[in-house]
This record gives structure tokens, sequence and C-alpha cells, in this order.
């Protein structure tokens, strides 16, 4: 069934088209990707889908009784309300409902006439019953799975409003999960998360009820997410019914498709206009006997007026021109640190025993939760913090580049052509040539910072790194907000780069494609790892995998204390009997155990009047639902 369809929409924007009659459907349950360059319109098309906007032609249409969420990069909520309150406006119809159930409970309680208290009574069992379908008795264990999944515990307490932008935009994406829309509409979700977010946030939406649409830039989540891909670009939308890796290959067949199609067409073309040329010269020969060439001249002339022309084809597309070098060589060590140690205002170290070396030409990446110190490993680099305990040492003629998260975060005030120039000695019709370069074109050099988006400020620190005198690059999550042309062109650059790498990114194939040294940061460690990516994170989780077999073993040692009953025959198996296989089946046995129970409480809760009574079989199925629960994570 057709979730969302979209008919011939137009869109403008001050006498701008951005697209123009674009359709699209969208069926119940599909995971869809929406991709195209920076400015294309995916932002635009997705405030029409949630209807934040109208077209200006066109309509759009959803299934009736959906639920739309729409997850805004970086979303906003009224003052004074923390990021706990700003969840729970999930649930406020939900807590309403248990507001009102709490004082019909007093009322019942007080009231003694009979007739009164059957209706207080019928009204309570009403609202329990669509309270518990709704999972009003889910709250807690809900937010607390999406929290856990996002990484954002530690958030909860605090002021949304004192949030950074990365934090508010996960704070965001956690209330739109846990809303549990009909129709999903993620813009960027992976921008700010950690790599295990990432692929938490991927399993999550894979097993999704509802339908999906995801605005990404991140190869890796596509791929693992989607089934279809849509392709806005020159205010025209493709279709692919594919992943990520399919709709690169079969767009690049397509364009050439489209492209000899032209071809083919541009010779005929030629070819008719040479003939009514020839028939109209050889009329004029016969004359006045050529008055047939010239009908044959005419009708193929209306022939051609009458054809539909086919355009041609974009196969280059406008891409940023990067180009890195580094300036003279490095000592052969770059980076060397020795049992560092970090930890803040008397807190638990955040890290300790912490050795990386880099040298000369290397290209290493760190990567790590959330709050295990990436960042902090970085400032200590770059000097801006000192450790606590260790040494870190810079080796020598190292100069670095730095590519920042928070890019340009202090000069918003400032032109792109002035903050430019800052810091590189150039004309200005120099520095207008080379802006262009990264796709700043006439009037956009004159553009406050303030006004340009992530991409756009990523792009220009681009600029001003490949003219700036390093051999060094210190990237910080270099691919956010950057459109798949950007990236490949970041990515080619980064790879003819003849000086040292070291970077932070959850982006796995940017991971993959660049870097052969992976520094692991995790429970105050760091693991070392000549690889890649999914090297590191296979031998991470065989060692995970190994701990965890130790650690259940360990803890089923202590649960399962064997006891011999009398007779002997039923007894549990001893110590050295007791396997894994044998603990999954108990535990199954008792969640099979557990809903059967649960079922024959919600058959009796239909049934009772007594308002105590209820109240009792109600908290014994609180209880039952609570270890069922328990039991669920285990089997995960």
């Amino acid at each position: 069934m057709i979730a969302c369809s979209v008919n011939k929409v137009t869109k403008m924007y001050g006498g701008n088209t951005i697209f123009s009659n674009i359709s699209l459907e969208i069926q119940e349950n599909e995971r869809v990707g929406l991709v195209g360059p920076n400015g294309s319109g995916k932002t635009t098309l997705f405030k029409l889908l949630a209807g934040q906007e109208d077209p200006d032609a066109g309509q759009v249409h959803w299934k009736k009784g959906s639920k739309t969420g729409y997850l805004t990069q970086i979303p906003d909520f009224e003052d004074g309300l923390t990021a706990s309150d700003v969840l729970m406006i999930a649930y406020r119809e939900l807590l309403e409902m248990e507001e009102t159930m709490r004082e019909l409970e007093t009322a019942m309680s007080m009231e003694e006439e009979h007739p009164r208290l059957d209706k207080l009574m019928e009204h309570y069992g009403l609202l329990l019953n669509q309270f518990t379908l709704q999972g009003g008795y889910e709250i807690q264990a809900n937010l607390e799975k999406i929290a856990q999944g996002l990484n954002i515990g530690d958030l909860l307490p605090r002021s949304f409003a004192t949030l950074s932008g990365g934090e508010k935009t996960k704070v965001g994406l956690a209330l739109t999960l846990l809303k549990n829309p009909d129709f999903l509409l993620l813009d960027e979700p992976t921008n700010h998360l950690d790599l295990f977010a990432v692929k938490w946030l991927g399993s999550f939406l894979k097993t999704y009820n509802g339908t999906v649409l995801v605005i990404s830039h991140d190869r890796f989540f596509l791929d693992e997410v989607v089934t279809k891909i849509l392709d806005l670009a020159d205010g025209e939308l493709y279709h692919y019914h594919t992943n990520y890796t399919g709709y690169v290959k079969e767009k690049e067949e397509r364009l050439l498709k489209e492209f000899h199609d032209y071809e083919e067409q541009q010779k005929q073309i030629k070819k008719m206009k040479e003939t009514i040329k020839r028939l109209r010269e050889w009329a004029n020969r016969a004359y006045p006997s050529g008055e047939g060439l010239y009908r044959q001249a005419k009708n193929i002339e209306r022939a051609l007026e009458h054809m539909e022309k086919l355009s041609r084809p974009q196969l280059n597309r406008k891409k940023m021109n990067l180009e890195m070098e580094a300036s003279e060589r490095s000592g052969k060590d770059v980076v060397l640190l020795q049992d560092v140690a970090k930890a803040f205002s008397g807190n638990q170290p955040l890290f300790t025993n912490v050795n990386l070396h880099l040298a000369f030409g290397q290209r290493a990446a760190i990567v790590g939760e959330n709050g295990t110190g990436k960042s902090t490993l970085i400032k200590l680099i770059l000097g801006e913090l000192s450790p606590d305990q260790g040494e870190v040492r810079i080796g020598s003629n190292v100069k670095i580049g730095y590519l920042s998260q928070q890019v340009f975060s202090d000069t918003k005030e400032k032109t792109v052509i002035d903050l430019f120039r800052e810091d590189i000695p150039m004309t200005e019709g120099e520095a207008r040539n080379t802006l262009a370069r990264f796709l700043f074109y006439g009037p956009m050099v004159y553009k406050k910072v303030s006004q340009l988006s992530g991409g756009e400020r990523m792009r220009l620190r681009l600029a001003q790194l490949m003219y700036q005198d390093n051999n060094l690059l210190i990237l910080d999550e270099p691919t956010n907000h950057l459109d798949m042309d950007s990236l490949q062109v970041l990515e080619d650059a980064l790879e003819n780069y003849d000086g040292t790498l070291l970077a932070v990114s959850h982006d796995r194939y940017f991971l993959n494609k660049l870097f052969h040294k992976v520094y692991w940061l995790e429970a105050g460690a760091v693991h070392c790892f000549e690889g890649n990516f999914s090297y590191a994170e296979e031998k991470m989780g065989t060692a995970h995998h190994q701990n965890e077999r130790v650690h259940n073993e360990e803890v089923q040692l202590k649960r399962e204390k064997p006891t011999v009953k009398q007779g002997g025959s039923d007894s549990l198996p001893t110590r050295d009997k007791i396997t894994p296989d044998y603990r999954l089946e108990k535990l199954e046995s008792e969640l099979k155990n557990l809903e059967e129970q649960i079922s024959s409480l919600d058959l009796q809760l239909r049934e009772i009047v007594d308002l105590a009574q209820l109240q009792q079989v109600y908290a014994e199925k609180e209880g039952l639902e609570k270890r069922w629960l328990e039991i669920f994570e285990l089997l995960e």
C-alpha cells in the first residue's frame, strides 16, 4: 500500500526554481535514501513531505491517519527543559492519560455510591486498557533502550538549551524514534553520532515497524539500511530500486545510455538539417519545377520541429577542485605519545597509559564511542591541553593543518572572501578565482559565514588548508555535511597527499578507503591495529566475544547453584554440565511461562470490578512484565 505520493510538485524560492514537476511514490515499510548535491533541494522536499511547507504546484498525499516524524538537523524547544523533558514529549498523551487514571483512582477510593463507582470503574478500565495497548508501561524501558543505543545517557539531566548543535541533534533523533511515527523523515541522522551509535541506528531502522526516508552521505549506512534510492539533482528526481552501491553503478549506466541516445539524436538532427538544406538547393536549381522538393524539405523541417529533443546529460558535474600537497618533509617521527593520562576536574581518568606513534607518511585514524576522549587526544597533540602524566612530542619540522569539527564557529560575521584572505595572502581577484574552485561563485564570496551551510563551511576550510604550509593534516570528522561529490573529491585529494594524516571519523567507508592504522579508544585504554577499520573492528569483536564468554560463564556459575532433589532423577545438572545451551533453554522456557501468565492476567483484568483486586492483579502483571523484559534483553 502507498504510504506517501508526490504528484508533479514544483517549489520555488525567491523566483528560483528548486525543482519542478517531480513525482514519487513510497510504499509502506520501505527504506528509502534521498541523495543529491548540496543545494539540490533535499531538505526542501523533506519539509514538503512533513507538511511544514506547501508546494507552489502539485500535491502531496499521505495514507489516511498516518503519523509523520521529522528530524531536522538542529531541532529546538522551549527554554527550561532538560534533555530528559524533551524526550518525554514523545509520551505527552500517555502521561496525561496516566494522570487521569491517578485522579480516577483517588475518586474511586472516596466514592461510596454504587452507580457512581461503577461508572468511574468503567472509565478507569477503558483508560487502563488503552494505556496498556499504547505501551504506557514500557515508557521507561523504551527511553533507556534509545538513550543507550544513541549513547546520550549523560545528556538527559542537562538543560537542552545549553547543549551543542550536535548534542541537540542526537536528542532530537531520540525523540523522533520514541514517537514511533508511521513515516520517519531523517535529515542527516548520522552526523554527530559515533561509529557504534551509527551501527545501532542502522540495525534499529532495518527492523523499524514503519516507513523510513533518510537523507545521508554515509555510504555504509545507506547500504545497510535502504533498498531504494531517490537521486535529486538539477531539479529532477530519479528512482533506483537498490542500495547506494547499486545506485552508483546504475546511475553511471543510465548516464552513459542517455549520453549515447543524445549523441545518436544529434547525428539524426544533423542529417535532417543537411537533407533540408540539400533539397532546397536542388529545388532552387530546378525552379519552377522544384515545388515537390520544397514540400519534402518543409515536411522534414516540420518533423524536426515536433521532435522531442533530448537534453545533454551532465556527465561531469561541477566539483570542488582540491589538491593537497605537503610542504617540505618533516622528520621521521611526526607524533609520539608515551604513557599519557588525562582526567578532568579530579574525575575518573579519561584514559591512561596511552601510547601513540605516527611516522612520516602514515595515515592513522582514531575511533571510539563519544566521550572516550578522541577530541581530547587531538587537543593534546595540538598543544591545546597538557597531559596529567606522560609525554606528548611533536617531531622536527612538523607543520600542522587542523580541520575542526566546529569549523568557523567563532567567526560567523566575516564574509567568505575576507575569512579566506586572513590566512592566505592573495589579491581579491586571485582569491575569487581560488574560491570558485571550491564552488563559491560570483556574489557567494561576499556571503557571511553565518549564512553558510555545514558543507559550505567545510569546503571553505579545505580551501584554506590547500594553501597553508603543512605536512601533517589532523581532521576531526571531515566528512560531516559534505555531499557525495565533495566527499569523493576529498578522498581523492587525501589519497594523493604526500604528507602525514591523522583523522577522527565515524564514516566507515572513508576509514576503510584511506587509513591503514587504527587507534581504538575504549574503557580508558587505546588499542592499536595495523590495518583498516574493518580489520580493527573484527579484532575488537573477537576480543569482546572472548571477554563476554568468560564473563557469562562466571555469572552462570554463580547463578546456577546445583541442588539435588530427593530421588535424584529430577536433580539439576552438576556444575561441570551447566552449558550455555542449557542456560538458553531455561531462559526461553521461563519466557514462555511468563507470557502465558501475563495473558491470563490480561483476561482477568477485563472481568474484575473490585478496585482493590484490580490494583493487586495489575501489580502482579507489572512484576511479571518486568521479569519478561529482563529475560528478553538477556536473550537478545
